[in-house]
């Protein structure tokens, strides 16, 4: 199939990962839904790319969101080809200050929304034999301090992963899990913040985009389903000793 027939879906498409991942899509020739809050300044971001893209403002961790987005994006381009659950948040705070209500906050957006994106999104996935990737992190599998909201949904939706591939199969279901990735200010980066890692830098949302968008495409990664992608310029492999 031609790139310029296939559509994808976008979450947290305003800024960072999002916003490098849809665009990269564009670029490709997908045309793209793409979803944030309506704060988020979706119409100027996408001002350039109007006719190839279909813009749905609301918050993600909302069931009718999900279900809006989905809709939207069928309505305007007739199909749907892929998802990128991205949009996340964080509440850092110690788990003593940590309230219930933001908890579930967290949840909702990071984790919930994925689940509610696969639920409104099947039947046009199995009708495409699309695909869906979930944007997890590196702290599914480590963290610092006070982050237990965040950490949680990131290691939910590597279990969502695979739970979903074998669901909704062959939709084919995949997620990626970024280390640090610098959203803005990279010229100001440190010597020492990239020397740290193995590859030689921090990671930008370009690099996530790049795998995001392999594994969107059935004719290369057609017999990919059920992964978890790190991405994180080698650093959780590396074994570090405090002298």
């Amino acid at each position: 199939m031609k790139a310029a027939s296939r559509v994808a879906l976008v979450t947290g498409g305003a800024h960072g990962i999002g916003r490098a991942t849809a665009r990269r899509l564009i670029d490709d020739g997908w045309r793209v839904g793409v979803v944030d809050l309506k704060a988020a300044g979706l119409a100027r971001v996408y001002r350039a790319h109007a006719r190839r893209v279909e813009i749905i403002e609301g918050d993600i961790g909302e069931e009718t969101t999900a279900q809006r987005a989905v809709t939207a994006v069928i309505g305007k381009f007739g199909r749907l080809d892929g998802v990128v659950s991205n949009a996340g948040i964080m509440i850092r705070k110690p788990i003593r200050q940590l309230t219930l209500a933001e908890w579930r906050r967290v949840l909702d957006v990071n984790l919930t929304a994925a689940f509610l994106l696969a639920k409104a999104a099947e039947r046009a996935l199995r009708r495409a034999k699309g695909a869906f990737v979930a944007i997890a992190s590196t702290r599914a599998e480590m963290s610092e301090p006070n982050t237990e909201a965040y950490s949680a949904t990131k290691g939910g939706l590597v279990a969502l992963t695979h739970a979903l591939a074998m669901s909704l199969a062959p939709v084919r279901v995949n997620c990626v899990s970024p280390g640090w990735i610098a959203r803005k200010d990279y010229d100001r980066l440190r010597a020492k913040d990239h020397a740290q890692h193995p590859a030689g830098r921090v990671g930008k949302p370009e690099d996530i985009a790049e795998i995001v968008a392999y594994l969107l495409d059935s004719e290369k990664s057609g017999f990919v389903t059920g992964a978890n992608f790190t991405v994180d310029g080698g650093m959780t492999k590396k074994m570090i000793y405090v002298e």
